[in-house]
């Protein structure tokens, strides 16, 4: 069984060629694709929230429409450059939306704050009460052990 050389070459070539093609298609999707989210996107979602008070940026009701649209061009134009979607640009993308607009936001639209004094009270004295309690009891019983078998 003879093995064809120039058979080998091409399928080097080949693999060589589809390897090239795919750096270039990330490549473009890396650049190109993020500066077009910029302009497109970004663009809309800045007037969109500027027009809304700041205020509500952390009411979901007042952003999702504008978050929703915002999402959606994101996806369409990874749609027609052929890029993957969700990809790292996408990605960054995302997250500095949210480190500029939504930073200040919980997961309910609230800050986090403690509880009041009257709920947070007996889940902090039970507990050292019940401790106090059973360290005393297995006192008490270590010194009054006679007569159990």
């Amino acid at each position: 069984m003879a093995i064809d050389c120039t058979s080998v070459r091409l399928r080097h070539v080949f693999v060589w060629c589809a390897i090239a093609s795919h750096f270039i298609l990330v490549t473009a999707c890396n650049s190109a694709y993020q500066d077009a989210i910029d302009e497109f996107c970004l663009t809309k979602f800045k007037l969109d929230m500027e027009a809304l008070d700041s205020h509500y940026w952390c009411s979901w009701d007042n952003t999702i429409q504008t978050y929703r649209e915002l999402t959606n061009c994101t996806f369409m134009i990874a749609l027609k450059m052929n890029c993957f979607w969700p990809n790292w640009p996408v990605e960054e993308f995302f997250v500095g939306i949210h480190r500029k607009y939504f930073q200040n936001c919980s997961l309910t639209g609230r800050l986090p704050e403690d509880p009041p004094k009257h709920i947070l009270g007996p889940f902090i004295v039970v507990p050292i009460l019940v401790t106090l309690l059973m360290t005393s009891l297995v006192v008490w019983r270590s010194k009054h052990s006679e007569g159990i078998v």
